[in-house]
């Protein structure tokens, strides 16, 4: 989808960022990709790339160990830069896919410098400091980057499901989520999809060994019901995060539970979702409201293939929900399927999408 076709245009003022000087000249940004050597900073040049976002100079930062390493952006061969001393001053936006650690220390120098940070990582997601955004859903939120120059990305199991949610929940108020999680080896980084293509290999070619490292089991041939660290009342981090930052994003009254599994897919990840509604909807209501809604496909055939699985949505935009039914057990229940590519709306694409919504309401230009 190119560039303007997403949101319209909100004239808003009052708001000082870098680059402000070039307001209303039609000019492009001046755009930073920080971990640019990463899956998802790949995926955010291509991204960028795509949606013909209007760029008028890049940046690709790396840490020093990947320094000189080429990167593509549409035609065109970068080299990344040193991150630690790289200077944002002059800079419009930041993407950020660098982990929490490295974001700590660089995400307030670029924020000082005037140059708007959105972050993949976890880091701020939870500060009330700092809007935590998916443009289908609450894109209003970004208007409150001003505090600390900073916008968040939310997990990526959150991402793709909230898209789903915020349409049902707008029709019949949702009370109540139940959710499981199929997730891509993907989620975990570059090791992860190594450690599943080297165990896979090994069981076919005996002789060979390769221990769990990344995960904390085998996962090929595998199902690991564990992602992130265990908690006190004996859930993963990662499931607190899908239930903190569906609050956070669509309704602070609604009630989440999840358990979330990693399994041996390298891209795409997959949820069982089941909601309870304060008013009835009606599986064809849902479907149909669903079918109108931004950034979703409805694919929903009551026949074999008739459903999208993750392999089919790699390289897609788009949030893909099939396997829409009523659940018999409550009174006002839905169950359905809904899968993503978690490189795109899970990370990359849902950045961009920030920086294409910043960029029309706040700094006004392309």
């Amino acid at each position: 989808m190119p560039w303007g076709c997403y949101m319209t245009r909100v004239n808003l003022s009052g708001h000082k960022t870098a680059g402000r000087d070039r307001m209303e000249d039609h000019m492009g940004y001046r755009i930073v990709v920080a971990g640019a050597t990463g899956n998802v900073g790949r995926e955010m040049l291509n991204i960028l790339h795509e949606r013909e976002f209007p760029v008028d100079e890049i940046a690709v930062l790396a840490s020093r160990r990947s320094l000189g390493t080429e990167v593509s952006f549409g035609d065109r061969t970068l080299k990344t830069q040193d991150l630690a001393t790289f200077d944002f001053t002059g800079w419009d936006i930041a993407l950020f896919a660098i982990g929490s650690d490295a974001t700590k220390e660089f995400a307030p120098k670029a924020a000082k410098a005037g140059c708007v940070v959105i972050d993949n990582s976890s880091l701020y997601r939870y500060d009330p400091d700092v809007p935590l955004v998916v443009p289908e859903v609450n894109a209003d939120a970004v208007m409150g980057y001003s505090k600390k120059n900073i916008i968040a990305n939310p997990n990526c199991s959150t991402a793709q499901m909230v898209v789903a949610l915020k349409p049902l929940h707008d029709r019949a108020r949702i009370k109540r989520v139940v959710v499981s999680t199929y997730q891509s080896v993907s989620g975990a980084g570059k090791e992860g999809m190594d450690e599943l293509w080297d165990q896979t290999k090994a069981v076919y070619n005996p002789v060979t060994e390769v221990p769990p490292k990344k995960f904390q089991k085998q996962i090929a041939f595998n199902v690991i019901p564990h992602i992130d660290v265990f908690l006190e009342d004996g859930s993963t981090k990662e499931e607190w995060k899908m239930v903190a930052e569906t609050k956070k994003i669509l309704d602070k009254s609604i009630k989440v539970t999840a358990t979330c599994v990693r399994v041996p897919v390298f891209v795409g990840h997959g949820e069982s979702i089941n909601i309870e509604t304060e008013e009835f909807l009606d599986e064809d209501e849902a479907r149909d409201i669903l079918r109108e809604s931004p950034g979703i496909m409805v694919v929903d055939k009551r026949e074999d293939g008739g459903y999208v699985t993750p392999i089919d949505c790699v390289g897609d935009y788009a949030t893909f929900i099939s396997r829409i039914r009523q659940d018999s057990t409550i009174d006002n229940g839905l169950n359905f399927w809904c899968v993503s590519d978690n490189l795109r709306k899970g990370a990359a694409l849902n950045a961009v999408q920030i920086a294409e919504v910043f960029g029309q309401r706040v700094l006004k230009k392309g």
